[in-house]
């Protein structure tokens, strides 16, 4: 017998076993789907995840409370994140935030989608205060400052370059990807909370607004009578504030600008004649070199003093043997932690430095440096020695130097060490023998930046014999057997031990080529750039840097005798200080120039 599919000709009625036939056709047929079996899979796993809370209502609202109760926190910590990290204390987060007050007094009042916009916004109000808080923090440890919003985009790449050069490429990368990730991470987490906390004020309205009144009445009663707990006020307002602050110092920075373009069009030495200038210090090989990092903390602080005083100590007795004497004194710089050139720049200028937008703004000016007073004057040759440099440098015009020795034209085949590209040792030898060795027409007048004493403080270089150095090879073993960058950048006691280290091998480094190279007419004067990091320095630490003055001809100190420095290579406590920007006109007129004004 034929067999008949569903989709087969079906037998006809009144056929032999067209019956059987329908009969069986019956019972092949499908049962017809349940709505719900149609369904689409992510539909119905969507569906189970909603009855979810109907078949465990414990676990439920457990899951509700918790979840709740971190949005609440995660929203009161970021109002009430301190910008410091001493700051961050758990006494710190015992307050009442105005913010909160009156973001649930709003989240109240408003119907369902402007009061999910509302939440949006305030989640990522959040996520931009979180951000600025952080950002201070680090810079508040590096830098001694808050972050500047209008200033300050353009020192990031150069921290990025920091770490890839300290840390590696890799570490770098994934620093910067981190960060990245980290605000939209912080993004997404205070939107969701703020959505969160929305939506639980208004499925809880009448004790959400009893709730919100009683808060507001707390924070007021408490702003009026001034009651604090653990040192400080109950009632806050830390959110507000803070952006407050930095949207004053944005337009403040803005303003400044301007005012300091025309203040840098003013020059107490711009129109003075070249014969006028540094009169006295004709036939002079004159060296401006500036130790990087080398700070008051390193000549004071109990951890440091100890190495570095007895350097400077030997150091100044052993130039004495030599014939050089010395005289020391304090400059406050324009920075602190970092941003080395704003201090090159403020001393040599003689115009307060202490951002990048200033910076800018001089160097792109005719402002009269120091070392160009020397260039103007047509009695030096001028050259500058800066392994730090390792692209296209265009200040080099602005500081009036007529050959620029950078990285890549000191000859150095041997190992970096961390951030810094070659030795302090290396780096002058090599000045020795490409400039100051070389005879001349014209005495030289030399700016030397030197870079073992950055930090991260690791590996560091060791003195080698003077003769031995070659092609910078020889240390190699020194670096490969050295301290590793990320083991002395997470310990802060042996930050400040081995920063106090780096201060010794700089200074020592530069006063034995003084002893080995230095003649009757050289004259070094040598100082630090800024103070180390917080970390080193201390959280209160003053912006003092050291400043010496060494020479063998006595008349060339006679005529800072009226400065009241310290003799020696080690300045006494309170020996006098001055701001860094007050340098160059002091230098200038001790030495014999004629101030003629120009601009302003």
């Amino acid at each position: 017998m034929p067999v008949f599919t569903r989709f087969s000709r079906p037998p006809q009625q009144g056929t032999p076993g067209a019956e059987a036939e329908t009969e069986r056709d019956a019972r092949e047929e499908p049962e017809p789907v349940p709505a719900e079996a149609e369904t689409p899979a992510p539909r119905a796993r969507l569906a189970h995840l909603r009855t979810w809370r109907t078949r465990h209502p414990r676990a439920a609202r457990s899951v509700h409370l918790t979840t709740t109760v971190l949005a609440a926190v995660l929203v009161l910590g970021a109002l009430l994140l301190p910008n410091t990290l001493p700051a961050v204390e758990p006494d710190r987060f015992a307050r009442i935030p105005a913010e909160a007050v009156i973001g649930a007094v709003v989240m109240l009042v408003l119907p369902r989608r402007p009061r999910l916009v509302a939440a949006v916004l305030y989640g990522l109000g959040l996520t931009a205060l979180t951000t600025v808080n952080l950002l201070d923090m680090g810079f508040n440890e590096y830098l001694g400052r808050g972050f500047n919003a209008a200033l300050d985009w353009d020192l990031l790449p150069d921290a990025q370059a920091y770490v890839e050069d300290t840390l590696g490429g890799g570490v770098a990368t994934a620093a910067a990807v981190g960060a990245v990730v980290l605000v939209l991470l912080v993004a997404a987490v205070m939107v969701a909370a703020t959505i969160r906390l929305a939506d639980v004020l208004s499925r809880h309205r009448v004790r959400a607004t009893k709730g919100a009144l009683l808060a507001g009445t707390v924070w007021v009663t408490c702003a009026a009578l001034g009651l604090t707990l653990f040192g400080g006020p109950i009632a806050s307002e830390r959110g507000a504030g803070a952006l407050r602050v930095h949207a004053q110092r944005t337009v403040q920075s803005l303003r400044d600008e301007a005012a300091f373009a025309r203040e840098a069009k003013a020059d107490t030495f711009g129109n003075t004649p070249p014969g006028q200038l540094l009169p006295d210090l004709r036939g002079k090989d004159v060296i401006f070199t500036f130790i990087e990092s080398y700070g008051r903390s390193a000549i004071e602080d109990p951890i440091m003093e100890p190495g570095v005083g007895r350097t400077l100590d030997t150091s100044t007795e052993a130039l004495a043997e030599a014939g050089f004497q010395a005289r020391s004194g304090w400059l406050t710089s324009a920075t602190y932690g970092g941003s080395s050139w704003l201090g090159h720049s403020t001393t040599m200028s003689g115009l307060w430095i202490d951002n990048q937008r200033r910076y800018r703004t001089v160097t792109a000016g005719d402002h009269l440096t120091l070392t160009k007073a020397f260039q103007k004057t047509g009695a030096w040759d001028t050259v500058g020695v800066m392994p730090g440099v390792q692209k296209g440098w265009p200040e080099e015009k602005w500081y009036g130097l007529d050959k620029l020795y950078d990285a890549f034209d000191l000859g150095y085949r041997g190992p970096k060490f961390s951030w810094s590209t070659m030795p302090d040792q290396y780096a002058l030898e090599e000045f020795q023998r490409r400039v100051h060795g070389k005879k001349r027409d014209k005495p030289l007048m030399s700016f030397v930046i030197l870079t073992s004493s950055h930090q991260p403080w690791a590996p560091l270089p060791k003195m080698v014999g003077w003769d031995g150095l070659g092609d910078g090879s020889v240390f190699d073993a020194i670096q490969k057997a050295g301290n590793k960058a990320s083991d002395v950048i997470t310990d802060t006691t042996k930050s400040r031990q081995e920063y106090g280290k780096s201060i010794q091998y700089s200074v020592t480094s530069l006063t034995q080529w003084l002893e080995r190279y230095g003649t009757d007419d050289t004259v070094l004067v040598f100082l630090g750039d800024h103070q180390p990091m917080a970390r080193v320095s201390g959280n209160r630490a003053s912006r003092d840097v050291p400043v010496s003055i060494v020479a063998k001809d006595p008349k060339v100190l006679d005529k800072v005798a009226d400065w009241n420095w310290t003799e020696g290579l080690k300045p006494d406590r309170d020996a006098p200080v001055w701001k860094m920007s007050a340098f160059r006109d002091r230098f200038l007129k001790a030495y014999g120039s004629t101030p003629h004004a120009s601009g302003g």
